[in-house]
């Protein structure tokens, strides 16, 4: 017998980036948690096929599942939620789908009818809902709508749900995330713009089922039945959730909104008890620490405009809270800009001896490079615990040349086209890729295992002789110079199992340096923190 699958469609209303994605997660750790299997899907409305050719600052963080899939950061939260790996299934954008449906009627896929906009476009997303929650055995599958109600670019996504819910009306819920504002100078929430949403997604013939109010501060009686009434909404599914300290609380808060129970007697799921232990440890860890360490991250995709934009890191900012929680310490975050470094020296040392341990993350191209190199050289030579990712052990193997080995040119093809000493250069089969002009998709992407070497740190932290890592990259270590840099003191712990690729290096006779090609951050968890970085937040801690 065919299981009756549910589906949950989170919508957003009033404006982007209030937290629909941690909202989607935390309904589907609540439900986990009541022992359904639960798999979530990301629906963005851009037509990029993938983000993957986007710019950090525009678009965040690019998050990589284990089968290569470049994907929107909420499903590095959705896996963090769920303790769960999801895969190229769980995402489409508005690209892929028209790129599927294109591609199936120029094979004949239609058999020769007219294809239109509607029904084929939402018959494909819903397809594609349908194949994510088949693949996982899912009793619950979780759709996040990206962007807000109202907007034209979503308006086939709505009608997919819409269509879905036609098809399994009971089967299919609609939950609102919407912001309620509290003006500075008026003092009292306001609840019109979420009404106005609420309407906005009557208009494409959708009634929410729940509405989650977010805001600063928490939704009194008074807004809950004011919502009740103007949006056809049961005062019990008017859901309050403002500003948490940390996005692991939402959770336990939604529980204790009875967000779960709700969503349960709404599509008939069975009843069963809730076991929330493992997030209520993870609060009382998160509670304790009084004592912080400082972990600086070097990096260049902070400022847009007058505001700094963490979310080009979102993966290595909580990767670094999970392994400080672990150890019951409090993660304090420095953004530490490369450039300034170019222009002042003195900045940097000033910063980087204010910090316990110091990261570098992955990224592309020219800008800042320099200022990341002087970075690496001044924690190599005073001791700082150091963790280097992807383009950051790049760097650290270019720096270690023009030190030790005096090649002052030394670097990577990437940003030093016709340097005599390229100790990081472009991978073999990419060349060809590159000049085709095809970067969607293209690079090194998700899982490759990795072989470690014994007796060294790397060995000691995974206690594993090979790993399996995800990866997102075109340049490698280059092994023509691999005896060269071995007698410079540069120890490479972890290769690929034909010992072709360098994986992981690091350095002896220092506290902590070390850096992955690959990159960790994408497999931590808030219950089990990846073993690199919870290696590096202990070295910090100790500083």
């Amino acid at each position: 017998m065919q299981k009756r699958r549910k589906y949950i469609f989170v919508t957003g209303g009033v404006m982007s980036g209030v937290g629909k994605g941690v909202a989607t997660a935390s309904i589907g750790a609540l439900l986990k948690a009541r022992g359904f299997c639960v798999t979530a899907v990301k629906i963005d409305p851009y037509v990029n096929v993938d983000p993957g050719t986007m710019n950090p600052v525009e678009h965040g963080e690019v998050f990589v599942t284990g089968d290569g899939q470049e994907t929107d950061q909420d499903l590095g939260n959705y896996e963090r939620f769920l303790n769960t790996d999801l895969h190229a299934v769980n995402y489409m954008t508005t690209g892929s789908v028209y790129l599927s449906v294109i591609q199936r009627e120029r094979a004949m896929g239609y058999g020769g009818k007219t294809v239109e906009v509607v029904p084929h476009i939402p018959l494909e997303v819903i397809r594609r809902i349908k194949k994510a929650g088949a693949e996982a055995d899912a009793d619950v599958v979780l759709v996040e709508v990206g962007g807000t109600v109202g907007e034209y670019q979503n308006i086939l996504f709505l009608e997919a749900c819409r269509m879905l819910r036609l098809e399994h009306p009971k089967d299919v819920m609609t939950v609102l995330v919407s912001y309620l504002p509290v003006p500075g100078a008026l003092g009292e929430m306001k609840s019109k713009p979420t009404q106005y949403a609420c309407r906005s997604l009557n208009s494409v013939g959708i009634q929410p089922d729940m509405i989650i109010c977010r805001s600063t501060h928490a939704v009194d009686a008074v807004r809950k039945r004011k919502l009740s009434m103007n949006c056809s909404v049961d005062e019990r599914d008017v859901i309050s959730a403002p500003d948490a300290s940390s996005i692991y609380e939402v959770p336990l808060h939604f529980r204790s909104e009875h967000v779960s129970e709700r969503i349960i007697a709404k599509l008939g799921l069975p009843k069963r008890p809730i076991k929330l232990k493992a997030w209520t440890d993870l609060r009382d860890r998160m509670m304790k620490p009084t004592k912080p360490v400082r972990i600086g991250i070097v990096g260049k995709y902070f400022s847009t405009g007058d505001f700094t934009l963490s979310d080009a890191y979102l993966s290595v900012i909580e990767a670094i809270k999970h392994a400080a929680w672990a150890i019951g310490r409090k993660p304090e975050i420095e953004w530490l800009n490369s450039e300034a470094y170019e222009q002042d020296p003195e900045l940097m040392k000033k910063q980087l001896g204010n910090v316990d341990g110091v990261l570098i993350p992955g990224g592309f191209g020219t800008r800042g490079v320099e200022g990341k190199i002087l970075a690496i050289r001044y924690v190599r030579e005073h001791k700082i615990p150091f963790l280097g990712i992807c383009y950051g052990m790049q760097l650290a193997v270019a720096e270690l040349a023009r030190t030790k080995l005096h090649w002052k040119d030394a670097a990577s093809t990437e940003f030093m086209p016709k340097t005599k000493h390229p100790v990081i250069h472009l991978m073999n089969e990419q060349e060809e890729r590159m000049k085709n002009k095809d970067y969607g998709g293209s690079m090194r992407l998700g899982n490759y295992p990795c072989r470690l070497a014994p007796k060294t740190k790397a060995r000691a932290l995974y206690g594993a002789g090979e790993i399996v890592e995800r990866h997102r990259h075109r340049y490698e270590f280059n092994p023509l110079y691999r005896h060269e840099l071995e007698s410079a003191g540069l120890v490479i712990s972890g290769e690929s199992p034909d010992g072709s690729l360098a994986e992981i290096i690091e350095l002896e006779n220092h506290p902590f340096f070390v850096a992955s090609q690959f990159h960790p951050e994408l497999t931590s968890r808030p219950f089990k923190p990846n073993p690199l970085f919870l290696g590096f937040v202990k070295a910090a801690a100790k500083g």
